[in-house]
């Protein structure tokens, strides 16, 4: 029988990590299991009619922020542990209850649950939610009742929060020490903004959370597009923003927006390097496939970043 698992990292804000599948479980246990070891008695979940119970995700909880990223089936959840939620829908309709209203949510959308009293979330069919709780209550100053509203799910700032909210699930920040306090103030600053904050919220928020989501929103395009023919002007285009802002960007993340693409492309190619899936490949192959058009010019620059030729990599070893 497995049991859920969880990871803590060392520092001074302690973070605990809990991995979830209940298909590892043998099915008639699943929902008890998940209750004991998972929900406990303050968030109670109930499987709807007839729907299997299946959760697979992953719920990180850390100074006084908790996030939540869970495909799971058809379910209702019941929140009375005080915390406030703001909660992503990203699969098929679901229904967020409190205080009497009722709001339907499309894929995208979002809606607040306050902790002041008990609220529910339901998916009405299998599908992914992702969720910021503030179990230290703040959400709350930020709205204006305890009813849920409907966030639609094409507005920016909400756009800018799922994506950095990914970033994270997918990278190393949340193991970092000295990155996570930055990741909690710009989840809260995306947060508020979603919400429609106030005018001195706004203010701060666009210079920490909304300009660290636009710069890992770039870095995304970028990674996706390093086989292509890069440029600042086409990367600011299809994000809606001007060159000027995306150099500045990058460079208060002590980056030029060129060292990026060089950077990325040159630990591109050393890992097909690496890699036998890519041995049938000639050095000048890797090189375009990485993203560089000039061999001498790849050569030269892996050199100088790894210390040593590109074709070292190649070398049986004696």
């Amino acid at each position: 029988m497995r049991e859920p698992t969880q990871s803590y990292a060392q520092s001074s804000a302690p973070l605990r990590v809990t991995r979830v599948r209940t298909d590892d479980w043998p099915e008639r246990e699943r929902l008890a299991m998940f209750r004991d070891n998972v929900s406990r008695d303050r968030v109670l979940v109930e499987p709807l009619a007839d729907a299997p119970f299946r959760i697979h995700g992953a719920l990180a909880k850390f100074q006084g922020l908790g996030l939540v990223s869970v495909r799971r089936s058809a379910i209702r959840s019941d929140f009375a542990d005080g915390s406030d939620r703001l909660m992503i829908n990203l699969g098929e309709p679901a229904l967020a209850v409190q205080a009497g209203r009722q709001v339907m949510l499309e894929r995208g959308d979002a809606a607040c649950l306050t902790g002041a009293e008990t609220g529910s979330f339901t998916t009405i069919r299998a599908g992914r939610i992702a969720t910021v709780e503030f179990t230290d209550g703040s959400l709350t100053r930020l709205l204006d009742d305890s009813r849920p509203r409907r966030i639609e799910g094409h507005g920016p700032a909400l756009q800018l929060l799922r994506g950095y909210l990914n970033a994270i699930w997918a990278g190393d920040v949340l193991s970092l020490r000295r990155l996570r306090p930055l990741a909690i103030e710009h989840i809260r600053d995306l947060v508020a903004l979603a919400l429609g904050a106030t005018r001195e919220a706004e203010e701060i928020a666009n210079g920490r959370g909304v300009r660290a989501a636009r710069l890992q929103a770039v870095k995304d395009d970028i990674l996706a597009r390093l086989h292509t023919d890069l440029t600042l002007g086409d990367v600011a285009a299809r994000h809606s923003l001007g060159p000027r802002y995306v150099r500045m960007l990058f460079e208060g993340d002590g980056m030029s927006f060129s060292e990026f693409v060089r950077e990325e492309r040159l630990k591109r190619a050393h890992r097909m390097l690496l890699s036998p899936r890519f041995g049938h490949l000639r050095i000048s192959e890797i090189a375009y496939e990485a993203g560089f058009n000039d061999l001498s010019y790849f050569n030269r620059s892996f050199r100088q970043r790894f210390g040593h030729p590109p074709g070292e990599l190649r070398q049986p070893p004696r």
